[in-house]
């Protein structure tokens, strides 16, 4: 009998945290679709003349243009990837800080990748490394550029909690037809995470305890 009883009770709790778990899901779906609506709508008339997109899954912008971005083996962010960022980092912080958005933003990572090209004669190795340390400093440029921006003073202090910078050399190549490109390769996104796992792990430990 007290076997049953314990069996019932796991069973419950289970079931309990499944059903949380989904409404979670549910709820931050839906906060994904409505984010990813508003960035859209905002940004509709910049992103073909920035050669940037946005995925709707990922909540993902990227900028395509690496002439535009940084010189050729530089980290310095150029003059009109600036203009750019000024542009348009403002605008993306006002929608993601918004009271239907900010408590649910776990992260906004700035993300930089490269192509497979590095010094001629270089192993696969130093390539790799050689790229990841030029892309981390390519986002630490930009991450620094924009919280440097006057119009985010006031937002200055919740950014430097959520706002990271993510160099990842060719770890995620853009490939046509199984080859690299290697121009559209080299790019910066802007990706924002959403706490969604976290919550849900946290009710499962609840549900366990």
């Amino acid at each position: 009998m007290l076997f049953l009883l314990l069996a019932i009770s796991y069973m419950l709790r289970v079931q309990a945290e499944a059903h949380q778990a989904q409404e979670i899901a549910v709820h931050y779906d839906q906060m994904r679709a409505d984010l990813y609506r508003e960035l859209e709508k905002e940004f509709r008339s910049d992103l073909p003349r920035w050669n940037a997109t946005i995925d709707e899954q990922s909540l993902t912008i990227s900028f395509h243009e690496p002439e535009v971005l940084f010189q050729t083996g530089s980290a310095q962010v150029r003059p009109r990837f600036k203009g750019i960022l000024t542009d348009f980092f403002p605008r993306y912080v006002a929608i993601l800080m918004k009271d239907k958005y900010r408590s649910s933003i776990e992260e906004i990572r700035i993300e930089g990748y490269t192509s497979t090209l590095w010094r001629s004669g270089s192993s696969v190795d130093e390539a790799y490394f050689g790229n990841m340390e030029l892309s981390q400093a390519r986002t630490r440029n930009t991450l620094g550029y924009v919280l440097g921006l006057s119009s985010l003073t006031d937002s200055k202090a919740w950014l430097m909690e959520h706002v990271t910078a993510n160099g990842l050399s060719f770890s995620h190549l853009v490939l046509r037809n199984g080859v690299e490109d290697q121009f559209a390769s080299q790019r910066v996104d802007f990706r924002v995470r959403t706490n969604a796992d976290a919550r849900i792990k946290q009710i499962r430990e609840l549900v366990s305890e």
